[in-house]
This record gives structure tokens, sequence and C-alpha cells, in this order.
């Protein structure tokens, strides 16, 4: 097997390393593209929302529905959403697997924020979160201690139709890997409350889900000074970093170290250690809007040049969401259109085989 390696200019270099990285991961919100922003296209399947996946058929928005005449339609931060169809014999859940496994004896912030649909003839009376470690496949793998759960007791989950928020406080067992939302209820049609008494036959509950988050409950942290040698300057304390006040809307950073297959667009694993390094920043940096740009020489056809090069920068921008990178991430294939280099040379070529990427955004 050859590779390509994709290569220049920014260095990471940290200072205590150790211990920046576990004070940065108290703030990290370990469910990746918790908040739906990033997605690969537009579409009405939650599963273009990299990289949750769907238990029957969950619905995905990127804008408010057009029937929606409420003062609070859309999403409850951004523009994108979920939602979640439960019948007396249908239920849907979504899931995805964590940017890390839960630590053994580690307490853990749950939120999420729902909704009922307008058009909903009935309500549940719980909704929730499970932490397993393979992931929800049956009710066998439903334990209560593995749950972050509301339950009414009276009443229904209904909050004026507006977003109203779920939250939780769950101690991890250790290793689990993922997060499934949903109704957990072992018969549906018994946690479903009518809207309308007076009115029998088919009932329908819909949900829209929005701004999940899991995070390690906060301790006590030093101050840590970490520098990053090239573009930016940080100062960390308590996990937040300050990006320095000359970073230019516009600016693009090359990646160095990214490989691929000769040819092909699956990351290889020598990559891992640059981009884990953009993923920690970025994660620090969370009103960062990012573009993740590809390119490539001028060897073969326009087509498969510009095919490969978009490819190449949507597997950078997978791989940091599901490190954990809540930013509002892009990513734009430019073939060969934008060389650095000549394409005379294989040097120069490879100089030419690059992934960048590009600020598009610092919210203050």
């Amino acid at each position: 097997m050859t590779k390509t390696a994709l290569y220049s200019g920014i260095l990471f270099c940290c200072c205590l390393g150790s211990l920046a990285q576990q004070n940065a991961d108290i703030q990290k919100n370990v469910v990746p593209n918790g908040s739906f922003e990033n997605y690969r296209k537009k579409s009405g399947s939650i599963r273009q929302a990299i990289p949750w996946q769907q238990i029957a058929s969950v619905d995905f928005y990127q804008e408010p529905l057009s029937n929606d005449t409420s003062a609070h339609k859309g999403a409850h931060s951004g523009t994108c959403f979920a939602g979640l169809r439960y019948q007396k014999k249908y239920k849907e859940f979504m899931q995805v697997k964590l940017a890390e496994p839960l630590h053994r004896g580690s307490t853990y912030e749950f939120e999420m924020y729902v909704r009922l649909a307008w058009w909903s003839n009935a309500s549940l009376k719980s909704i929730g979160a499970l932490f397993t470690k393979a992931g929800y496949k049956s009710q066998g793998d439903v334990v209560k201690t593995a749950m972050i759960d509301t339950v009414v007791k009276k009443g229904s989950l209904i909050g004026n139709y507006q977003w109203f928020r779920v939250s939780g406080r769950y101690l991890a067992d250790g290793g689990e890997k993922y997060i499934t939302i949903g109704n957990f209820s072992p018969a549906i049609k018994r946690d479903m409350a009518r809207m309308n008494v007076f009115k029998f036959g088919f009932k329908e509950a819909y949900y829209f889900i929005d701004d999940v988050s899991l995070v390690r409950a906060k301790e006590p942290v030093e101050k840590v000074k970490v520098e990053i040698v090239g573009s930016f300057s940080v100062d960390e304390q308590d996990s937040v970093l300050q990006v320095k006040k000359n970073i230019r809307v516009g600016e693009k950073v090359q990646l160095k170290n990214i490989f691929f297959e000769n040819g092909r667009y699956y990351l290889l694993p020598e990559s891992y250690a640059e981009l884990n390094k953009l993923a920690q920043y970025l994660i620090r940096n969370p009103k960062m809007e990012v573009q993740i740009n590809g390119h490539s020489d001028n060897s073969g056809s326009r087509s498969k040049n510009q095919k490969l090069s978009e490819l190449r920068a949507r597997e950078v921008f997978e791989y940091l969401i599901k490190k954990g990178v809540q930013n509002k991430l892009y990513f734009k294939g430019y073939g060969s259109s934008l060389p650095v280099a000549g394409n005379d040379t294989e040097a120069d070529r490879a100089k030419n085989r690059r992934v960048e990427f590009e600020i598009i955004k610092t919210n203050p």
C-alpha cells in the first residue's frame, strides 16, 4: 500500500500537555454534533447529521417548518434540529457513538431540549437518554441505572408547545460508548396521553430534539498556559481559550501529516495525531466557524480530482465531528484549481495535494 501525505505549516505545541488535556475535557461535550448543525447535505434523514444514526426513521430539519406559525418555531439554537415520532405501536430512537468512552466513577451532566410538535394529538409521559457500551438494540438493553429519564407521574410532557429542558446527572459505570435518545417504556401505548380525551382512534406524539450535550462534571482546575506555534496564541483558564486578536476571517492554515492512500479518500491512522490537535483547538474555541478545504494536483481528469478533493475534505470534516468538535463546520473541494506550486515534479505535486482549514467567522 502506498500513501499520499498532505503537507505544510501548522505546528502545535502544548505546555503541561496532559493537564491541559484534562482541563479541556472537563467542558467537552462528548456528544458529537449535539446541535445537529453539521451535515453532509440537506436531507430529511438524521443520518445526514453525521455521525447520528436512526432506529426506525428519524426526521432531520435544517430550517423551520413552513407551516409552523408559532413563536417558538425552528431550532432551539442555530438552524437544525431532529424529530421523533411515537404512535401506539411505533416509536423512534436516535443514537450516536460518543466522542470518547465514559470514565468509570465519573459524574456527567446531561442536557437536551425538547418541544412537542403542534400537530400532535397525544403526548408522552417520559423521554430520556440511555447510555450503553454497544448501543441500543432492543428493550432488553434498557437498564434504569444506565438512564436519565424524565417521567411525569401526573399529566405528560407538553410544555405549552415550547422548548423545555431535560437534564440530569449520570454516574458512569465505565466504557459506555453510545447515547440513545427516545422513549424507553416497554409499552409505548400506555405511556401516551391523549390530548383530547373526547376524541378516539389514532394517536401520535411528535417531539423535536435539539442541543444534546453530555459533559464531565466540573472540578477545580489550575491555570495552564498553552501555546500553539504558528498562526495562533492562546491562554487557557478553566478550559476556555482566547484566540489572538489579530486572527483574520478568511485566513487559511494548511495541515501537515494528513495521509490518504493514493487515489482514495479514506484517512490513514498516521493522520490522527495532527487532526486530534486541531480538534482540541476547535473544542476550546466553539464559536469559530471553519471550512475544511481539499486540494489535489493536476494528475488525472479534472472531474476526478474535484471529486477526490471534496471527499478528502469531507473525511476530515467528519473526523473532527466524531472527536466531539461542536463548531459550525463546512467542507469544500477545489480539485486542482488552486495550486500553490507547479505540477512538473513530484515534489511540487505533493505540495498541491493538501488539506487546509479556513476561518469563516470568529464570534466574540
